[in-house]
C-alpha cells in the first residue's frame, strides 16, 4: 500500500529535504579535478550531522558511505573511495539521503568535473530536463505512468539509453517505499496520485544503450557498454493543488 503523509509530516520531510539540498549545493562547490570521492563523502556527512540529521545511506543494507558517488559509466551506488580521484572531463553523480525527525528525504544530481565533452554536457542537460518535465506533471489525479512516460519521451528524443533495471520510489518513514517509479512506460497506467504521496523521481539515462550490470563489490551499477550515465532526483510531495519539491 502507498503511504499517505499528513501536512505535518510533509513539513518534517521538507526539513529533511533542506538538509539534502544543502549537501548537494556543497558538493557542487567541492567537485573539481584532483578530489577523491572519499573526500566528498566526508564533507557530506559533516554537513548532514551539523544539521542534526543522520545520513540515510550509511549502513543501509551494509552500504559504507554517506553518499553514493558514481563516476562516468557508473550509474548509481558508487562507493566513495580514497583511490577514486576525479579528473577533468569526468562527470560524477552524487546521491544523498538525510534522516531527520523520523523522515527521510532523497535527491541526486550529476556534476561536471571541470570542462566536459559536449556529449557529456548534453547528457546532463537532457537528464535534468527529463526530471523537471516529469515533476511539472505531478498533481492529484494523474497516473504514475504519466511521469514515467514523460521521462521516456525526453530520453527517446535525445537518443539516450534508459536504465530499466532500477527505478525511483516512494520515500518517507522508510528510505524506500511503494511505489516503484519507472523511467519508461505508457501514459494512463499505474496508481492514481493522491494528496500526501511522496515520490523520489529519479531519471537515470545513458549516452549509450539501456543495459547495466553490477560490479563485484555488489553495489556499483555500471553501463554494460561503458557509456557515460547521468542521474538526477528530487523528493516530491503531491499536494492539494499540485506538488512541492521537498529537496529543492
Amino acid at each position: 500500500m502507498i503511504e499517505l503523509k499528513s501536512s505535518e509530516e510533509i513539513k518534517k520531510m521538507q526539513a529533511s529535504g533542506k538538509v539534502v539540498s544543502k549537501v548537494l549545493k556543497r558538493m557542487q562547490l567541492e567537485v573539481r579535478p584532483g578530489v577523491s570521492t572519499w573526500h566528498l563523502d566526508k564533507i557530506a556527512e559533516e554537513v548532514i550531522r551539523s544539521c542534526g540529521a543522520v545520513p540515510s545511506f550509511l549502513g543501509y543494507g551494509g552500504f559504507p558511505g554517506s553518499i553514493c558517488a558514481s563516476v562516468n559509466e557508473e550509474v548509481v551506488h558508487g562507493i566513495p573511495s580514497k583511490t577514486k580521484i576525479l579528473r577533468e572531463g569526468d562527470i560524477v553523480g552524487i546521491d544523498v539521503g538525510a534522516y531527520l525527525d523520523g523522515f527521510h528525504a532523497d535527491a541526486a544530481l550529476t556534476i561536471p568535473v571541470g570542462k566536459v565533452a559536449s556529449e557529456a554536457q548534453r547528457l546532463l542537460e537532457q537528464t535534468q530536463k527529463s526530471l523537471n518535465k516529469a515533476i511539472e506533471l505531478v498533481k492529484p489525479g494523474i497516473h504514475l505512468g504519466d511521469i514515467s512516460n514523460m521521462v521516456e519521451t525526453y530520453a527517446t528524443a535525445g537518443k539516450l539509453g534508459i536504465v530499466r533495471d532500477y527505478c525511483g520510489h516512494g520515500v518517507g518513514r522508510k528510505l524506500h517505499e511503494e511505489p516503484c517509479v519507472l523511467n519508461y512506460g505508457p501514459k494512463g497506467k499505474g496508481p492514481i496520485l493522491k494528496e500526501g504521496m511522496v515520490l523520489a523521481i529519479e531519471p537515470m539515462l545513458n549516452l549509450g544503450g539501456d543495459e547495466v550490470e553490477v560490479l563485484d563489490n555488489d553495489w556499483t551499477v555500471v553501463t554494460k557498454d561503458g557509456s557515460y550515465s547521468a542521474h538526477f532526483e528530487h523528493s516530491v510531495a503531491v499536494t492539494q493543488n499540485g506538488h512541492l519539491i521537498l529537496t529543492a
